[in-house]
């Protein structure tokens, strides 16, 4: 068996990123930026007011002022400012020239076109000014290449120039539950059949990253026709399948995965749960045979998929965020596997929540979280800071 981390290399390294496109920025978001996003522009472009005021020279930051001319966002004043003068600004507009500061309106009185201090001056000059380029320069990058893009880049990049960005292609992956003894969600089940929850659980997992799923009934054990499930597939960028990937009579997958034409490059990890993953290709796909038990499924998911999709999308760090936090409960040494245990944040605490049995999904719903025990880990007390993955999907 092979640690979680030498796991997560290799799979990484079965493929490149796939091909860039170009989209528009109301597409962007949910993918990753295939290059640098370079401002075109700088922002501000030129000197304005952040508050409703009136534009003034420091020099005669106790006035009176005579007010010259208006200066409103888009609608700029284009005279200059003299001694004594004063112009009427908005904010979001142009700082005139000879102004440096804007005094807000609340701190003066007007009659006519005369305005006189009526609450303390500005104390310094260029207040209440956001200069050019305060945001950011033209030529700046200011989405690093391989950055995830959410709604606030997605912004950022049009107030920058670009009405599209560089993004890696959509990915085809296929989803595929095995087993003779699952049935549909929400159909009948007899005493020795279970719901086929692991395919509903992947593609919900899915949702929002740049994929198109392809996504099948559940497969009998037959090596004939996994196989040929297989062959039918081997178009898709990842191959997903769940259950039959340990080693007893009815765990296909392996086989089928050769018969088909395909090579696998590991089997077995040293974790738990999760042990019985294979990663393995099949043509130009990844495939990846994750454990028929749902949680196991789940976590070796999260684990080894979601990072593989990211990382064919270029992102730059694919793997899940992996964060501290005190134990609220003692924690038994463990073996030679590294551990995920179930577990809820209380008051800042890590509580193990259920019984850790692969099958049983209820404490996994119940968890927001997942202490990460590595392999061979001591005792560890109460109060004891020990890693953990967020619960975010």
């Amino acid at each position: 068996m092979i640690s979680v981390e030498e796991a997560q290399a290799r799979i990484l390294a079965l493929k490149e990123p796939v091909e860039t496109e170009r989209v528009a920025l109301a597409e962007a978001a949910g993918r990753w930026a295939a290059e640098d996003v370079v401002a075109l522009r700088t922002q501000p472009a030129r000197d304005l007011s952040a508050m409703d005021g009136y534009a003034i020279r420091f020099a005669d930051a106790a006035g009176p002022w005579t007010v010259i001319g208006e200066s409103a966002a888009g609608k700029q004043f284009t005279d200059n400012v003299s001694a004594g003068e004063a112009v009427r600004i908005f904010t979001g507009a142009v700082v005139p020239e000879g102004a440096d500061t804007i005094i807000i309106q609340e701190n003066v009185s007007r009659e006519g076109d005369l305005v006189t201090l009526t609450d303390e001056a500005p104390k310094k000059a260029g207040q209440n000014v956001r200069y050019a380029g305060g945001d950011f320069a033209e030529g700046t990058v200011v989405v690093p290449k391989g950055a995830e893009l959410h709604a606030r880049h997605v912004a950022l990049a049009a107030m920058a120039g670009h009405g599209e960005l560089t993004v890696h292609r959509k990915l085809k992956v296929a989803l595929v539950s095995t087993g003779n003894e699952l049935v549909a969600p929400g159909a009948r089940c007899a005493e020795d059949q279970i719901p086929a929850s692991n395919g509903v659980m992947l593609a919900a997992m899915l949702r929002g990253l740049p994929v198109e799923l392809s996504e099948f009934p559940a497969v009998e054990d037959n090596l004939e026709v996994l196989t040929q499930q297989f062959r039918a597939l081997a178009d898709h960028d990842i191959i997903v399948t769940t259950g039959g990937a340990s080693v007893g009579d009815h765990d296909l997958i392996v086989p089928a995965l050769k018969a088909a034409g395909g090579e696998i490059v590991f089997w077995k990890i040293a974790m738990r749960p999760g042990k019985p993953v294979i990663a393995g290709r099949l043509g130009a796909a990844v495939t990846l045979g994750l454990p028929g038990n749902p949680v196991s499924a789940f976590v070796t998911a999260m684990l080894y998929l979601r990072p593989l999709i990211a990382h064919l999308c270029g992102a730059a760090d694919p793997l899940p965020q992996r964060l501290t936090a005190p134990t609220g409960v003692d924690l038994a040494a463990n073996g030679p596997r590294t551990d995920h245990l179930r577990a809820k944040l209380v008051d800042g605490m890590l509580v193990p929540v259920g019984v850790n049995d692969s099958a049983m999904l209820a404490a996994l719903s119940e968890a927001n979280a997942l202490i990460i025990r590595p392999a061979n880990t001591g005792f560890t007390a109460a109060g004891e800071r020990v890693d953990y993955y967020p619960l975010q999907i």
